[in-house]
C-alpha cells in the first residue's frame, strides 16, 4: 500500500532556500506544490502532475515536488515513472522519515511489477532508515513469501518438463521394444507358416514310378488296341439295317 503522503514545505526548508532561490521562484514553487496537493486530494492526478511539474521547473531539486509527482503518477499506475521521481527525491536534502518514505514507495513500485528481489531489498533499506516503519516490514515479508512462491513455481515447472520429457523416453522405448517384439512374431509366423507349407506338400502321395517292362508295355498297348477296334466294330453293328422308308406328302 502507497502511503498517501504529500510532502509541504515547511517553514525551515524555505528559510533555507530563500537565500539559494530568487523569492519569485520560491514562491512559484510553494504555489504549485500547494495547488498540485489541492488536486492530488481530489483524486486529479493527472492535474496534480501538471502542477508538479510546474515546481519542478523553478525547483528541479525540490523534495516536495519530486515525491508529490511520484505519488500522482504512482495512482496513474505509471510506476517505472514514479520510480524515478522518487529518486529523485532521495537526490535533495530531506528528513530521515521522508527518505523512508520514498524507499518504502518505490519498493510498491517493484511490487506492483511483481519484482519481488527489487521490492525486497528496497523495503530493507526502508526499515534501515526508519526501523519503527510497519507498513515496510509488513510488505517486506509479504515480498519475500511471494519471491518463495515464484521459485517454487519455477522449479515444479522445470521439473515438471524433465518429467514429462523422462516419460516420453520412456514410452518411446517401450514403443520401439513392443515394435521389435511384433516384428520378431510376424518372421516367426512367417516361418513357420513354410514349413507348415512344406510338411502338406511333403506328405500329399506322390505319384509311383511305373514298374512295367517294356515288353509289358506293349502288350498293354496291344491290348488296348484290339479293345478299342471291338468297341468301333460293335458300334458299326448298331447303325446297320434297312433304312426307313419316308412316307410320301400327298
Amino acid at each position: 500500500m502507497k502511503k498517501n503522503i504529500l510532502l509541504t514545505i515547511s517553514i525551515l526548508t524555505a528559510s533555507l532556500l530563500a537565500f539559494a532561490l530568487p523569492a519569485a521562484a520560491q514562491q512559484g514553487t510553494s504555489k504549485y506544490i500547494r495547488q498540485g496537493n489541492d488536486q492530488y486530494k481530489k483524486q486529479q492526478y493527472a492535474d496534480a502532475e501538471a502542477s508538479y511539474k510546474k515546481a519542478l521547473e523553478r525547483n528541479a531539486k525540490s523534495m516536495e515536488g519530486n515525491f508529490n509527482l511520484g505519488n500522482s503518477l504512482y495512482e496513474q499506475k505509471r510506476y517505472d515513472a514514479a520510480r524515478q521521481q522518487y529518486a529523485n527525491a532521495l537526490k535533495a536534502p530531506t528528513r530521515k522519515e521522508n527518505a523512508a518514505d520514498a524507499m518504502y514507495n518505490i519498493g510498491n513500485t517493484f511490487m506492483e511489477d511483481k519484482k519481488w528481489e527489487e521490492s525486497i531489498a528496497t523495503y530493507k533499506k526502508a526499515l534501515k532508515a526508519n526501523p519503527a516503519d510497519e507498513q515496510a516490514r509488513y510488505n517486506l515479508a509479504y515480498a519475500q513469501e511471494m519471491l518463495k512462491k515464484q521459485q517454487q513455481n519455477q522449479s515444479g515447472g522445470k521439473d515438471n518438463k524433465e518429467q514429462k520429457d523422462k516419460d516420453k523416453q520412456q514410452k518411446d522405448q517401450q514403443d520401439q521394444q513392443n515394435k521389435d517384439k511384433k516384428d520378431q512374431q510376424d518372421k516367426k509366423d512367417q516361418q513357420q507358416d513354410q514349413k507348415d507349407q512344406k510338411d502338406q506338400q511333403d506328405q500329399q502321395p506322390k505319384p509311383k514310378p511305373s514298374k512295367l517292362s517294356q515288353e509289358e508295355a506293349k502288350r498293354l498297348l496291344q491290348a488296348l488296341a484290339q479293345q478299342e477296334k471291338k468297341l468301333q466294330e460293335d458300334k458299326m453293328k448298331k447303325t446297320k439295317g434297312s433304312p426307313v422308308s419316308v412316307e410320301k406328302d400327298w
